[in-house]
């Protein structure tokens, strides 16, 4: 999912760093994500699985830290996350009531897969997060099965589905069709590229606050969705290969939030909003023969100039409905075109103020210019100042085309 290659084309994008080649949390090497769900009437919810790398997550551990914004939230597996700063299971989402069902199937899913545990070490700490998607979903049901879980897992792959999928069936986003949402960011560090993705699970905003490239969209549409609350939750995941330690980690985690303000987020009371990064660059094996271990940390005054998690973020939450791109584009439809250099002359003078100065206050010194050039060839002969002329109309073909009617996906 993402803006169509014709709105990128005439400079509408989300942020100005290059995205990944699909543009999702997988294109960080290693990995992948997986959904199983449930929609059948009144059933609408699901499991959602992501791997942070193709290896054993147990024995192979990978650094992480989190970070709560707002704790109106059932998240599991935080404490230890903050006190070892490491990630040792795959992350798993689902709907509120369904945690303790998700979590006795990952633990299960880990015993299998090292029968160590409990018996010659410790324990494992699972972690699963949670939206409540009770609008949409019959969430007193409790549908969500072991089983469930275990195809969620069984299905990881690059190329995941988003939307109403997995754990994101039954969820809704500023008032609108909620879900998975995902997007990538490719940075440059000494000559080498590494990716920051990000993964949302939005359940939560209201339509009024919504902005899209920095524009409201209340403001672009005639129809309006009946007022509604500032109620559910939005779980962000950021992965990376750049080598981070815990402490770095948790400073990505606090600047998620950017992100989600730039989409209209104002993390309202019963919002929980709950922020997972790992790095896939920095490892910490279970059992080690050495007491020092190697590990590789950036440079903090080398953070690039522009924050591709704040970017990451936005694009990742606008695009976490099935019917959002389409949505979206067609608000884009909406724009006069600002990024497009060859359709400079068409815009209004109010798009195209840079720097408080308008296209007429332009135009006018431009004509100042011309002015004393004559004067100079003509002795130095006073001239009044032409009048600059008013900007073009722009053409009945140039106008933005209408969208219809905006209303609340079902799930």
């Amino acid at each position: 999912m993402g803006i169509e290659a014709k709105w990128k084309s005439r400079g509408i994008r989300v942020g100005k760093l290059p995205c990944g080649p699909l543009d999702k949390i997988s294109d960080v090497p290693g990995v992948t994500v997986g959904h199983c769900t449930l929609a059948d009437g009144d059933v609408q919810t699901g499991v959602t699985a992501l791997l942070p790398h193709q290896g054993d997550i147990f024995h192979d551990k990978v650094m992480a830290a989190s970070h709560v914004i707002n704790g109106f939230g059932k998240t599991t597996g935080l404490v230890q996350i903050d006190e070892l700063g490491t990630l040792e299971t795959p992350i798993l989402f689902t709907n509120t009531l369904s945690v303790g069902t998700v979590e006795t199937a990952l633990v299960k899913y880990m015993l299998d897969k090292n029968p160590d545990i409990c018996e010659t070490t410790g324990s494992v700490n699972p972690v699963v997060c949670e939206c409540n998607d009770s609008g949409l979903n019959d969430i007193r049901g409790l549908h969500v099965t072991e089983e469930n879980v275990r195809a969620a897992l069984a299905d990881c792959r690059a190329d995941f589905a988003e939307g109403a999928v997995g754990a994101g069936r039954g969820m809704r986003c500023h008032g609108l069709k909620g879900g998975i949402g995902s997007a990538s960011r490719v940075v440059e560090l000494d000559g080498k590229q590494y990716t920051i993705g990000a993964l949302v699970l939005s359940n939560h905003a209201v339509f009024d606050d919504l902005v899209v490239a920095g524009t409201p969209i209340q403001s672009l549409l005639d129809a309006h969705i009946p007022p509604h609350e500032d109620k559910g939750s939005i779980i962000t995941v950021l992965a990376t290969d750049i080598p981070l330690s815990e402490r770095q980690l948790r400073r990505l985690c606090h600047r998620a939030l950017v992100g989600l303000s730039r989409t209209g987020s104002f993390c309202g009371n019963g919002s929980g909003e709950i922020v997972i990064a790992f790095t896939t660059a920095n490892r910490g094996p279970h059992y080690s023969e050495k007491a020092i271990l190697p590990m590789g940390m950036l440079h903090d005054d080398a953070i690039p100039e522009k924050v591709s998690i704040n970017e990451a973020v936005e694009l990742a939450k606008k695009f976490g409905g099935n019917d959002s791109p389409s949505f979206v584009n067609g608000i884009l439809a909406k724009f006069v075109v600002k990024g497009a250099r060859a359709a400079a002359e068409a815009k209004a003078p109010e798009e195209n103020k840079v720097c408080g100065e308008t296209q007429e206050h332009r135009e006018t010194q431009a004509s100042q210019e011309i002015q004393a050039s004559q004067e100079i060839r003509a002795s130095q002969e006073p001239q009044e100042t032409p009048v600059p002329q008013e900007p073009q109309e722009i053409q009945a073909s140039q106008e933005p085309q209408e969208i219809p009617e905006n209303k609340e996906s079902e799930a």
